[in-house]
Formats: C-alpha cells, structure tokens, sequence
C-alpha cells in the first residue's frame, strides 16, 4: 500500500496545495446475503462511507476497485457491475485536509466477493454490514448513491 505521499493524489496536492483536482475515483456497493451495505469507518475522521478510493498512475478503473476494497476491508472483488457515474459540480467537497475536489466517481455494485471480513486497517477503524434502515449518520450523497442502486435496471446512471 503506498503512502499518501507517495500516491498520485498526493504528489498532485504537493504541487498545487488546496487548489481544487478532478481526481478519478471508484465506489464499491457491497451487500451480505441479507441485503445489509457495508460501510468502513475511516481512521482519520471518523466518518463511516462506502469503501472508495482514487485512481492510480497505471492502473484501470476496475483494479482501483479492487485494490481499494482489499485495503479498506480484506475483500477480494471477484464481479462487480458499474451503475452511475458520479461528476456533477453539485458532488463537489473540500476534505478533512483543506484539499478541494470535484468529484469523478464510478460507482460498482459489487456482485460477487470472497474473503473475511477485516474491521481494522490501516486507513480504517471499523467495518460492518448495516440494514438500510439502521445506518449510521452519513452524507447524502450516499443517500442518493443506495437509492441509485435500487432502482438500478441494467443502464448506466449517469450524474
């Protein structure tokens, strides 16, 4: 796993400090068998979100996918189908560092994984599975991003 400053998103912040990036990024939807989404519990903020992260030098959209859900979790993606993609203004954020982003996100629904489950990692505190209607405090765009995925038939959502 590199480090934040040996990673792409960090060499960029080295040269342009807080100014605001479009840095392409993947977003895992995992669900148990009984419907229930798992989320990860970030270490730095605290912030429970979907398993998510930014795309490497030299690596595809789909292993950014991967590697992000192993690192954040311990799980192997073996199928994973993209629904939306996420780059309107609206979704822009400044980060818990002062760095601003307009966010280009691809969103998977992640149908098939193998592996257990890790709580705790070096970028997270937590990580368990919540029915949808006992979810912790999140921001609404994943609000928006679980709706997306339930009314998802097959076409791209793209925002």
């Amino acid at each position: 796993m590199l480090s934040f400053e040996d990673s792409y998103h960090g060499q960029l912040r080295k040269l342009v400090g807080n100014r605001r990036l479009i840095l392409p990024s993947t977003r895992a939807i995992i669900r148990d068998a009984h419907g229930r989404v798992l989320l990860v519990r970030r270490s730095d903020n605290a912030a429970w979100v979907m398993p998510a992260g930014t795309l490497e030098l030299d690596e595809s959209v789909l292993d950014c996918l991967k590697r992000e859900v192993k690192e954040e979790t311990g799980l192997d993606v073996v199928a994973a189908t993209p629904i939306a993609i996420y780059s309107e203004p609206r979704f822009a954020f400044t980060n818990a560092y002062g760095g601003q982003h307009q966010m280009l996100s691809i969103v998977f629904r992640i149908d098939a994984w193998t592996g257990t489950l890790t709580t705790v990692t070096s970028e997270t505190s937590n990580a368990r599975f919540f029915a949808l209607d006992e979810l912790p405090e999140l921001p609404a765009l994943y609000h928006e991003t679980l709706a997306d995925v339930q009314r998802f038939d097959g076409t791209l959502i793209v925002k």
